[in-house]
This record gives structure tokens, sequence and C-alpha cells, in this order.
């Protein structure tokens, strides 16, 4: 069952692409691209930390986190800047609603239906390392988005 589901989240995911503009895709990809830079370096790390732990081993734990941040959270990224970019207030919300969603409600329902289990970390924490790369992703973004001067 919570390979169905993990293999769900990542397939609708995706899906849900086709209903972005091209542009905004090709735009927002290297932001998500870094945003999952970051997640997998957490990932990485939760191995070396024991932050949350995934039944079914070291295999099942890699499916998890890569379906996770190369599903809903790489396209969501992409939603995200689409629906919020150039309005830091909107953006800061978004960002506050989805990983607090994400952290209490549905951390609860996936560690009941056995995707995981948050060990050595809090959702707060959690929280906290999200919501810093979301300030981290919009700088990234405002940078790599700057006009380049013709000098």
């Amino acid at each position: 069952m919570p390979a169905i589901i993990r293999l769900g989240l990542l397939i609708i995911s995706w899906l849900t692409i086709f209903y972005l503009p091209k542009e905004s895709v090709k735009k927002y990809t290297p932001v998500a691209t870094f945003s999952s830079i970051l997640v997998l370096v957490l990932s990485i790390l939760s191995f070396r930390f024991k932050w949350w732990r995934v039944r079914g081993g070291v295999s099942k734990k890699i499916f998890h986190d890569f379906s996770f941040i190369f599903g809903p959270y790489f396209v969501g990224t992409i939603w995200i800047f689409h629906l919020s970019f150039g309005r830091f207030w909107l953006y800061g919300l978004i960002n506050l609603f989805m990983d607090t969603v994400l952290l209490y409600p549905l951390n609860t329902l996936f560690e009941k239906l056995g995707l995981y289990k948050l060990t050595r970390i809090t959702p707060k924490q959690l929280l906290y390392t999200t919501l810093s790369f979301a300030l981290s992703l919009y700088g990234f973004l405002l940078f790599i988005s700057k006009p380049k001067s013709s000098e």
C-alpha cells in the first residue's frame, strides 16, 4: 500500500504540470531543481541523523524520498512560483500554508498509512527547515532572474 501511495503522489504531481503554461515550467524549473537538491541533501542527512524512518530499509527510504522530492516537491515548487512570484507576501503565505498542512495533518496521515515515521526530528523543526528553504529559493530565483548588464 505505501508503494502505491508514493507512486500515486509522483504520477499525480506530474500530471498537473500540463495545466501550467510552458513558459512557467521553463522559468521555474531551475529553482525547482535547486529546491530538490536542498531536500535531497536533507534526505541524505536524515540517514546519518535518523530523522525519519521508512519501513523496509534503505531501498524503500530511497524510493520514498525520491518519489516525494521529484514528484510533489519539485512540481509543487513550480506551481507555487507560478502562482506567487513577484508577490513575496503571497509566496510566504502559500509556503507557510503548504508546509503547515504537510507537516501536521498530512504527516499524521502518512505516518498512520505507514509511509514513514519521524524519529529524531519534530514537525516544528521540519517546518522551520522548509520555511528557510523557501526563503533561500526566493532569493535564488531573484538572483538568477536578475537582468544581465550589457557591459
